[in-house]
């Protein structure tokens, strides 16, 4: 997403055996570091649900989860 030297990343929900720009099941947030402070939008309840369904969140969606508060 974004544009040229202006990036935004998407928060999204995906099968981890598929590729990486593979099919993505759903889009739970966004973020964008170019603002300041950085813009994150991440929709906790969705987060919740896909966890308690056994979803493993990576290592930077982690980070911005502890940013938002979300555990």
């Amino acid at each position: 997403m974004g544009g040229h030297k202006d990036p935004v990343w998407r928060v999204v929900v995906c099968d981890g055996r598929s590729p990486r720009d593979g099919r993505i099941i759903e889009t739970v947030g966004q973020y964008n570091a170019q603002t300041e402070p950085s813009t994150i939008v991440l929709k906790e309840d969705r987060i919740r649900e896909w966890i308690a369904k056994g979803a493993q969140p990576s290592n930077s969606v982690r980070k911005l989860m502890r940013t938002q508060g979300i555990s």
